[in-house]
């Protein structure tokens, strides 16, 4: 029975990616990767020359058995995806519990992911986090942000830069102008900045300048409330 590897890779500097990640990934009989086109330059970059096969969100449903009956076989598979560590708001999740399902071995190698530097960088509390990942976008959206507003541990939330206005602007509705927030993006790579204040500072800031790339954001917590005697 063979071994199934999610392999991080990296968010934005190359050189961010493993010693170990670069080995697996010459050593397994395929590859299956979110974007074969992206993916392609990376392996490229490292001399990796294995096989690629599309394994992402639209078709995960679909191929994940045949990756399973690839496994239970013998073969060695490694998952990777776009940026960062599959499974964390990226495909992976449906392959992983089918492979535990049918007694096979998974190892998660240690590796990059976008959240972790933006909280650790935040200024922010990160003993206790809530990880959100992306808002809904439409339905759902204004639900989701009034549910979060008691939450005390912070929060970590991905959005892209077309929608990163309008959520702060729903934060800043929701939890008050004076929340906290740390807005990191274009991590690990040369243009990557964080702008921290109250969600009115930053908020101020991205609608005289327009953000740009990917972007996650660290918003602190409630702030737990002091109750007197009458």
């Amino acid at each position: 029975m063979g071994t199934l590897y999610i392999v991080p890779t990296p968010v934005g500097n190359m050189e961010d990616m493993t010693y170990r990640a670069v080995r697996i990934l010459k050593e397994v009989d395929v590859v299956l990767a979110e974007d074969t086109r992206t993916s392609g330059i990376l392996l490229k970059h490292f001399d990796i020359h294995n096989h690629l096969l599309s394994h992402h969100k639209f078709n995960e449903h679909g191929t994940s058995q045949g990756v399973v009956e690839r496994l239970l076989s013998g073969q060695n598979v490694a998952l990777i995806s776009d940026a960062g560590t599959p499974g964390i708001s990226d495909p992976g999740f449906f392959l992983v519990r089918e492979a535990v399902r049918a007694g096979i071995e998974v190892q998660c190698l240690p590796g990059a992911t976008a959240f972790v530097p933006a909280l650790v960088s935040s200024g922010l509390p990160c003993d206790r986090f809530a990880f959100e990942g992306f808002l809904p976008q439409k339905k759902g959206r204004q639900t989701k942000i009034l549910s979060l507003k008691d939450e005390r541990r912070t929060m970590i939330f991905y959005e892209s830069p077309y929608r990163l206005v309008k959520m702060l602007e729903q934060f800043v509705e929701a939890y008050g102008a004076e929340r906290q927030v740390s807005v990191c993006r274009e991590i690990s790579k040369v243009h990557e900045e964080s702008v921290r204040g109250t969600l009115a500072e930053v908020l101020a800031h991205f609608k005289a300048h327009e953000p740009k790339g990917e972007i996650v954001v660290i918003l602190a917590g409630a702030s737990e409330q002091v109750k007197t005697d009458d």
